[in-house]
């Protein structure tokens, strides 16, 4: 059969337009993370932007007799992560023998360093635990002690000595704010992070309890307001959530303003201690948080995920929505 040329054309244009269709099509499916955004068995997850990429930083979560070791996971968008084991384990750190969680880190001076709480004490005066340091050039670590014994290794307050959380101010102080046992205290870190700077008024470590505190804080500030966020509940049950709180300085004072994370029947129960991504020179925000999948009942059965995380008009944090898609790819720039 002879075509004419005008057919041809025709034809052609058909083409091109599926073509040129198909690759918009292809452009605008996003990809999404999932949740949990990483394998395995993992809790108290910190989140933090280093030389170019996400890291999570999460505890190891098992029997506290095995939880002497803790990995880390690298990506370039929110979506694609890359494993690296045994950052930090007992082996490092010597004084530390069981229960080590709820990692920390910083950067200072071109080196990384790896706050975590390790040994659980309940005794100041029978037991060395506490808060420890690791020291590291690179984000992966591995991690080695930075101070052969605990950096806060009493109680202070009525606050057990774990769940600590660094906070960079806008004049470059460093505090640490931490706390188990419904009891949350802020000191200043001096500039090497081997101890502390006392406040104007002599005391080294502020109580900043805030209602129903129980916790895992965080601290971070948005449009010139400190906001503190922790956990409330029993870690181990379905009524682990979040809270949080606002106010003009980061010593305070917080009065709670509500519960802004917590369980979806439908989805996943216990969902709290998190960590919080700002998307740099954005307003866009994130929260990776742990959460208990709906067929597990064993307290230490917890994964890692990421869903955003939203403000209203008057900057209070709107009610998050815990999802099992997660988040689309956010490449940084």
């Amino acid at each position: 059969m002879k075509l004419f040329p005008s057919v041809y054309r025709q034809i052609l244009l058909g083409l091109t337009f599926v073509a040129i269709s198909g690759h918009s099509i292809a452009q605008q499916k996003k990809e999404y993370s999932g949740n949990p955004v990483i394998q395995g068995w993992n809790a108290d997850p910190e989140a933090k932007i280093f030389e170019g990429q996400y890291w999570i930083y999460p505890t190891y979560s098992a029997p506290y007799d095995e939880q002497v070791h803790m990995d880390a996971w690298s990506s370039k968008d929110l979506v694609h992560w890359t494993k690296h084991p045994d950052i930090i384990d007992t082996a490092s750190i010597k004084w530390a023998k069981r229960a080590m969680w709820a990692p920390a880190v910083t950067e200072m001076g071109g080196k990384y360093y790896f706050f975590f709480g390790a040994n659980d004490i309940h005794d100041d005066k029978k037991e060395i635990g506490g808060i420890g340091v690791g020291v590291s050039d690179k984000p992966e670590g591995p991690f080695k002690d930075y101070l052969g014994k605990p950096l806060i290794g009493k109680i202070y307050n009525g606050a057990q000595p774990i769940d600590q959380f660094i906070f960079k101010d806008k004049d470059g102080q460093y505090y640490i704010i931490y706390g188990g046992w419904q009891h949350c205290n802020i000191a200043k870190l001096n500039k090497d992070f081997t101890g502390f700077i006392p406040f104007d008024d002599g005391v080294t470590y502020r109580s900043i309890t805030p209602q129903d505190y129980v916790e895992g804080s965080v601290m971070f500030t948005r449009k010139g307001k400190y906001y503190l966020m922790w956990s409330e509940g029993g870690w181990g049950g379905p009524n682990y959530r979040v809270a949080y709180a606002i106010s003009d300085a980061p010593t305070g004072p917080f009065k709670r303003i509500g519960v802004v994370l917590q369980q979806d029947p439908k989805i996943a129960t216990g969902a709290g201690h998190h960590s919080v991504i700002q998307i740099p020179g954005t307003d866009e925000w994130y929260i990776v948080y742990h959460r208990r999948p709906l067929t597990e009942t064993d307290a230490n059965h917890r994964v890692t995920c990421i869903d955003h995380m939203y403000f209203d008009a008057d900057g209070l944090i709107k009610p998050i929505k815990i999802t099992n898609e997660g988040v689309a790819a956010v490449p940084l720039k």
